[in-house]
Parts: C-alpha cells; sequence; structure tokens
C-alpha cells in the first residue's frame, strides 16, 4: 500500500474559553477564520499580529493557506487559541520549526481562566465593606 504524503495539518488551540480548530495546506497565503478574512473577524491589529505571530517566527505567512473554526469568548481569547492552534499545525508539518516557536513562547498554553464568583462577596476578591459598628 502506497502512502501519499499528508498535505492538511491540524492544530487545536484554545485560550480562555475560546476554542481554535486550525487547518493548515500549502497555498498562497490566504487566511480565513469562521468563512472571513482574518482581518475582519479580528478588528483590533494588535489582535491580527498576535494570532499570526507563529507564521511570522517562522516566515511561512505567504506559503500556506489556512482555515480556522473559532468559538467561545472574545477577541483576546480567539486570537490567543488561534495563534497556538496554528503553532501545533507547524510543529506537526515540520518538527524542525519547534525551537524558534518554542523561545517565542508560542507553543505553551496560557492557562489563566476567569476565576469564579464566591457567594457572600461581589466578586471573586472584592469584599462587601465591613462596618464593626
Amino acid at each position: 500500500m502506497i502512502m501519499k504524503p499528508e498535505t492538511t495539518f491540524r492544530g487545536t488551540g484554545r485560550r480562555k474559553t475560546s476554542t481554535a480548530r486550525v487547518r493548515l495546506f500549502p497555498g498562497s497565503g490566504k487566511f480565513t477564520v469562521n468563512n472571513r478574512e482574518l482581518a475582519t473577524h479580528l478588528k483590533v491589529e494588535r489582535f491580527v499580529k498576535m494570532a499570526t505571530a507563529p507564521l511570522t517566527v517562522t516566515n511561512l505567512a505567504s506559503s500556506y493557506d489556512i482555515v480556522v473554526d473559532v468559538s467561545g469568548g472574545g477577541n483576546v481569547g480567539q486570537a490567543g487559541a488561534i495563534s497556538l492552534g496554528i503553532a501545533r499545525a507547524l510543529q506537526k508539518m515540520n518538527p524542525e520549526l519547534r525551537s524558534p516557536m518554542k523561545k517565542a513562547g508560542l507553543l505553551t498554553r496560557d492557562g489563566r481562566e476567569k476565576e469564579r464568583k464566591k457567594s457572600g462577596q461581589p466578586g471573586a476578591r472584592k469584599r462587601f465593606q465591613f462596618s464593626k459598628r
């Protein structure tokens, strides 16, 4: 049985409550998020740079097409999830890209989540004002 080389690489990224499923395949550099362009989905330039950081570090922005399905959370969480998903897909494609992405901190999942509100308090840490008398 002859195995053909895999041309589509997948990666999953998570951040806060966002989850991004990334598909990476050879192409011209087209970047689609939820059937829209990246710039129209993430409107702030800082979030676009955060999401495309793995491509910038590896200099592969114009040689691969990326299709992302992202759900949950807000702009920051989605940008971080997209970034991690792309980094994991690139690592599957070429294991030699691991060290530059690892040095840039792109392969580490940011595990910080929102702390839950406790009963008898107005928020997670804030307390109601204490009255001695």
